[in-house]
């Protein structure tokens, strides 16, 4: 977890003096207070109170938030109709945030229900039949602030007792910390250890920890001490949410009582804040290094009152220890970034190889590299040797004494039931759009594929850009690495085994068998497969546990269809399809690629491949011509045949006026076309494209196009990377190396907040453990893994936890999350070792 601290004192004579000017600023100042500022969050110290600037509650950010002396203490302050209520259940539709700077207030109108989530949309939500509204808002009072509800109606009856308003704690920095509650104490506990009891609706429920007017969490840590006091009826609830969900936080709650409207909650919260308190200065650098002929800038990132003239310097690790300066200099002031300002550190001109640090105040970075192989060991290599086995679907997987997981998912998969909604998002029209009809088994589904993220479904994107992406990596960089026996006969990976056969490949084969399989069968390609339950869906292990890897057959003699988890039960996932043009042809484009590579490998499935694209370019004629680019440019690379270069250059005026979408796909597609004039359309259209990415680069002091948001931007960040390798090699004169290695650093590390780990599980000195893969629960995480990365709790706080469970954070993904890294470092080592 980010580690903040206040700025220790240089010596004791500066200590002496500053303790007399905090002193004498706290008697000038005695009314000192919590504040309104202007981004519209209350502020005293080192202390912030948000409301409703996020809406995400399923991934704890919402309602009311509150940062604590540089740490996101408490989120979701909000009315929930469950005492610690989880993912898919009922939250309120929100309204327009009201500021009113005289009163120094905040406010925000709710209404329960949504009507836009309510049984429809991705991720639908069953609301119960209440309607009804209400207003939250916070003020400040004194170094504290009150939380005040105000309903726009009592509540029926019926709901008296079920209604209440929860905040959650992150439970990440309370593990062992004690808390008090009227005469009740205790510490909080490592994991949920509280009884469950059935309530009057027979749903089970989380016994509290402690109750009481108020309640004081952590009292020992001054960093952490946080007063709640319950000024309205009744008494706070602290309860364990993990007791419910695994992936829940600890719950402080009052109930609404009979009758009430105005003033049907008020609480007083009185965060500690630290006198003087500023974020401890983070130097932000590449977790495992630097190529010499690279630039190398360390971003700094500092408190907004930290106003000292500190010099950065780089250290080189002696052999027989110890620290030797190298370069000490003044840094490039860049200016003021979210809720920081920053400083770069630039020491490009050191080029001699060793180990080294960065060091600005007392903050040394972790140790790093300046090497000629940084990019050639242990980057790249975690995430094909690891990542991908380990995703693999319908295969068990050894490593050793280890098996990651057991032989899975060998009954898919039954046809979805028709005009429904599943609760991930899959969404079954009118049709089944084939032969099969609903609750049939489609046969070719159960070889192939890779789990998707840290659920489990397949969804037939993220295998075909996976696919794609690991093509071009082994077209480009010659992947012979061997290290993985796979066994597709026998359903059986080794890691750490060699077998005679690039592991690259083996791994193109196994997403291709999936995809193609879905078009044999169906003669369209699936939308997705995944688990019918939401019991089997939130499954935290071993995917081998999900079904019992039977094809499903209803009982012949009408007996009762037996429950999910019980022998004979209908546990097979359910596949869905769809009628997407635009999905088809980017599928197909992976296909037509694939092909390639498949030739001498498995040259039957070489030729399905291409049988398939072509099909699927034929079937669509009438598609957009931007849906058709991508497969236009691999059936020109596959086949070379002259009717996919006259539709490129038939269409070069709209794919010059779309380079910010288009342009990786047309910079790889001109020497393919050997078109004079469209050569010189893209040239043009790529030369435009370059002055917006530098204008882009320039809004934050990363040098790449960067914009928070709720979830982490490291995908997006490589993503932007792998094209860039395109337009550099494509237009070397217009579009530099530096933008793709830049991408490279932001996610190794340089990137915003106090947690400067690289994205990449395993990968660097520090890295994303835990992760959020599927052995999650255990506070692991799986080598090679990408993550998301560093979110924005908005308006203006980088956050990355240390936590299991922050989806939008710590996420493991397919597709392009995990190819385009694969890709972009196999790039940057490629450049840096060719280019002069």
């Amino acid at each position: 977890m980010p580690n903040f601290k206040p700025l220790p004192y240089l010596c004791f004579v500066f200590l002496l003096f500053a303790g007399i000017s905090s002193a004498s600023a706290q008697a000038q100042n005695p009314g000192a207070a919590m504040k309104l500022n202007n981004l519209e969050y209350l502020e005293y110290q080192g202390v912030n109170v948000m409301l409703a600037h996020d809406f995400y509650p399923e991934g704890h950010q919402g309602g009311v938030g509150i940062i604590q002396n540089g740490m996101r203490v408490a989120t979701n302050g909000d009315i929930r109709l469950e005492p610690t209520p989880g993912q898919w259940q009922p939250i309120p539709k929100v309204g327009k945030r009201m500021v009113n700077r005289q009163k120094q207030q905040i406010s925000v109108h709710m209404l329960y229900p949504d009507s836009s989530i309510n049984r429809k949309g991705f991720n639908p939500i069953i609301y119960p039949d209440l309607k009804f509204a209400y207003t939250t808002r916070v003020e400040p009072a004194g170094k504290g602030f009150r939380i005040i509800v105000d309903l726009d109606a009592p509540l029926p009856d019926s709901w008296i007792g079920k209604v209440g308003f929860n905040m959650e704690l992150y439970p990440g920095i309370l593990f062992g910390k004690s808390y008090y509650a009227d005469n009740q104490f205790g510490i909080f506990p490592q994991q949920p250890n509280e009884q469950m009891y059935a309530d009057e609706d027979g749903e089970l429920q989380v016994t509290p920890m402690a109750s009481g007017k108020k309640l004081t969490v952590a009292p020992e840590s001054e960093s952490q001490r946080m007063l709640i006091e319950n000024e309205g009826p009744g008494k706070l609830q602290l309860l364990d949410g993990r007791g419910k969900h695994n992936n829940g936080w600890f719950v402080v709650r009052s109930l609404i009582a009979k009758g009430a409207t105005k003033n049907a909650i008020v609480w007083l919260v009185t965060p500690h804040a630290i006198e003087g308190w500023r974020a401890q200065p983070a130097v932000q650098v590449s977790q495992i290094g630097y190529h010499p002929n690279q630039s190398k800038i360390a971003v700094i990132e500092l408190d907004k009152n930290d106003h000292r003239k500190l010099q950065p310097e780089l250290l080189r690790i002696a052999e027989n220890g110890g620290l030797i300066p190298v370069l000490k200099a003044g840094a490039e002031v860049w200016g003021n970034f979210l809720r920081y300002h920053y400083l770069r550190f630039d020491f490009s001109e050191i080029k001699t190889p060793g180990m080294y640090k960065v060091r600005y105040g007392d903050v040394e970075t972790n140790p790093f590299q300046i090497s000629s192989t940084v990019y050639s060991h242990n980057v790249w290599q975690p995430t094909l040797e690891y990542f991908l086995p380990v995703q693999m679907c319908h295969m068990r997987v050894n490593d050793k004494y280890r098996v990651w997981h057991g032989l899975c998912h060998m009954d898919d998969a039954r046809m979805a039931p028709i005009d429904s909604n599943h609760f991930d998002g899959y969404i079954q029209g009118h049709s089944t759009l084939n032969k099969y009809q609903p609750g049939e088994t489609v046969p070719f589904l159960n070889r192939g594929g890779w789990h998707d993220a840290g659920d489990f479904d397949l969804r037939v994107e993220s295998q075909a850009e996976t696919v794609l992406g690991l093509t071009l990596a082994y077209e480009l960089f010659d992947v012979k690495d061997d290290n993985t026996a796979v066994d597709q006969q026998n359903h059986m990976v080794e890691i750490h085994q060699p077998d005679g056969k690039p592991d690259i490949l083996q791994q193109v084969e196994h997403g291709l068998l999936s995809i193609t399989g879905g078009f044999q069968s169906m003669n369209r390609f699936y939308r997705g497969i995944i688990e019918p339950t939401k019991r089997q869906y939130t499954t935290l292990g071993d995917p081998a546990n999900i079904t019992d890897n039977k094809f499903y057959k209803a009982p012949a003699d009408g007996s009762p269809i037996p429950a999910v988890g019980q022998p004979g039960a209908p546990d097979d996932r359910w596949v869905f399809t769809e009628a997407n043009p635009g999905r088809e042809l980017e599928v197909a484009a992976a296909l037509a690629a694939a092909a390639r590579v498949m030739k001498g490998f498995n040259d039957t499935l070489s030729t399905q491949c291409l049988t398939i694209a072509k099909e699927v370019w034929n079937r669509n004629e009438k598609a957009a011509p931007l849906q058709k680019l991508n497969l236009a440019v691999e059936l020109l690379q596959t086949t070379k045949e002259k009717q996919y270069a006259y539709f490129l250059t038939g269409h070069a005026q709209e794919i010059a006026a779309n380079m910010g979408w288009t342009g990786w796909l047309a910079a790889r597609s001109v020497k393919l076309v050997n078109d004079a004039q469209y050569t010189a359309t893209i040239t043009a259209a790529a030369a435009k494209l370059f002055e917006q990415v530098k204008a882009d680069g320039t809004k934050t002091p990363y040098g790449v196009p960067y914009k928070p948001n709720i979830w982490g931007a490291g995908w997006d960040i490589q993503n932007f990377g792998y094209k860039q390798y395109f337009l550099h090699e494509a237009f070397p004169n217009i579009f530099p190396k530096d933008y793709m290695l830049s991408a490279i650093n932001f996610i190794l590390g340089c990137h915003p907040g106090s947690n400067t780990s690289s994205f990449v599980s395993g990968v660097g000195a520090e890295s994303m453990i835990p992760g959020y893969g599927f052995n999650r629960a255990d506070w692991s995480y799986i080598p090679g893994g990408i993550s998301s990365g560093t979110a924005l709790i908005r308006p203006d706080f980088p956050e990355l936890l240390k936590w299991p469970y922050l989806w939008q954070q710590g996420e493991y993904v397919l597709g392009g999350g995990t190819s385009d890294y694969l890709f972009l470092i196999l790039a940057a080592d490629h450049i840096l070792k060719t280019e002069k």
